[in-house]
């Protein structure tokens, strides 16, 4: 069904967090017949959401059923719910659409689209990317998965939306069609969500589906796993690699980021990047490629990276205590993260980690914790199998809290050492997100002797 106007339409909007909130709000205003669900009560959702329900919705607890299939002309889904949530074989034999939030807002949207999605790295290489383009257009959005729901944007006029979007908000693409996508890597994740690693791939991969030759597709070419599925991307691919130097794309050459193409290369030094570490280096070069595609200045491109802070809770510098330093690194919350922080150090680390267990495989820890880890301080949920797949690669310790992980972490350091805070696991076990276990642990470095 090709959607113009939802004048008239029964709509179901699955999931009621913002971004559900939003989408239900635009269909409200095209005059659609709109059913928000949730599965949690309506005063929950509009505490969560500290504002009520739109106008002109109907609130429904539970998620919508093969009863209510004849019912609904269109179901727009939020990230947050799996797909398998609704009857989806039901919904496919009445012919009824079932959209993504972030199919929603690309159909709505007035500019161009420049999206990234990878396991790792793409809230600071989508921020990065959005602040070189906000030099050099006057009308950029910047958000999606890592901030405003892009579906905030629908209805105003912009030259560029620069989009966060995660491998949930991929599985229900249908027209979605970036001019420029990233792909930043592929690392086991949300092990609790899919039936296994390929149909997570797969859902990363499909950034580049709806892609042809005029649009450009940036891949990680040091990623095995990207580099593996990248063979079938029918836009203009542009690598980019740490680790050698290119034919064409970007890669690091001694001090400089150089981005080679058919006209030549340009050079951007190492040396004024605010952001610290081996992967950030990584998120600056794929920066680059995504905002020069877009037709972003070499000047402006120059102008941001010394200006970029950083995002907060990655790989984030909270002081130094006794020669030690400690590090937030609270949305590192896997093991590609965890990998990716612990290359950015040369010095001996300290790692605190844990939390919910996402049923990943800690393993792949091992070898670097081996060579680097003066010690290890586990906590959480998963703290007792972290343990035991983690045994023997350095002193393990664990603890029931934050502050004790930390107080634990500094008697083991030394002058020199860095404490780095990258749980591998989400939050949700002791905390509601990544920011708020983000700043416990802020605190709790807050309070050491110094």
């Amino acid at each position: 069904m090709s959607v113009d106007t939802f004048a008239g339409k029964r709509v179901a909007v699955a999931g009621a967090g913002r971004s559900g909130l939003l989408s239900a709000r635009l269909l409200l205003a095209e005059g659609a017949q709109v059913t928000l669900w949730d599965d949690r009560p309506r005063a929950a959702v509009e505490a969560s959401l500290r504002e009520p329900v739109p106008t002109g919705a109907e609130f429904r607890e539970g998620m919508p059923g093969e009863a209510d299939v004849p019912r609904t002309d269109q179901v727009v889904l939020s990230p947050g719910v799996p797909g398998d949530r609704l009857p989806l074989a039901a919904l496919r034999v009445a012919g009824v659409p079932v959209w993504g939030e972030l199919e929603l807002a690309f159909r709505r949207f007035s500019g161009k689209v420049a999206a990234v999605t990878g396991t790792n790295g793409k809230s600071t290489v989508t921020t990065l990317v959005g602040r070189m383009a906000a030099r050099a257009f006057p009308r950029v959005f910047v958000g999606g998965n890592l901030g405003t729901p892009f579906v905030a944007a629908a209805g105003t006029p912009f030259d560029w939306g620069v989009v966060e979007v995660s491998s949930f908000q991929l599985e229900s693409v249908e027209a979605f069609r970036p001019a420029v996508a990233a792909l930043l890597n592929i690392t086991e994740d949300h092990s609790d969500r899919y039936s296994g690693f390929t149909a997570y791939a797969m859902a990363k991969m499909a950034i580049f589906r709806n892609q042809g030759p005029g649009d450009v597709a940036v891949v990680n070419a040091d990623d095995t796993e990207v580099a593996s599925r990248a063979r079938g991307i029918r836009a203009r691919v542009v690598p980019f690699s740490s680790s050698r130097r290119l034919p064409r794309g970007a890669f690091l050459e001694g001090e400089d980021m150089v981005l080679r193409g058919e006209d030549g290369e340009e050079r951007y030094p190492r040396g004024t990047l605010r952001i610290r570490g081996l992967q950030n280096v990584r998120n600056a070069l794929a920066a680059i490629a995504v905002a020069r595609a877009m037709g972003v200045a070499r000047e402006h491109v120059l102008e941001e990276l010394p200006a970029f802070p950083g995002l907060p809770h990655r790989v984030e510098f909270v002081r130094s205590v006794r020669g030690v330093t400690y590090v937030n690194d609270s949305k590192g919350t896997n093991v590609g993260a965890v990998l990716a922080a612990l290359e950015g150090f040369p010095e001996p680390v300290v790692l605190i980690a844990g939390g919910k267990d996402k049923g990943v495989d800690f393993r792949p820890l091992r070898e670097p914790l081996a060579r680097k880890a003066r010690a290890v301080v586990l906590l959480g949920e998963a703290r007792e199998r972290m343990a035991r797949e983690l045994a023997g690669v350095a002193p393990i310790a664990v603890a029931g809290s934050l502050p004790e992980a930390v107080r634990a972490a500094a008697a083991a350091a030394r002058e020199g050492d860095v404490v780095v805070f990258s749980p591998a696991c989400s939050s949700f076990d002791m905390f509601r997100n990544f920011e708020e276990r983000g700043e416990a642990f802020r605190e709790a470095v807050g309070e050491l002797a110094g």
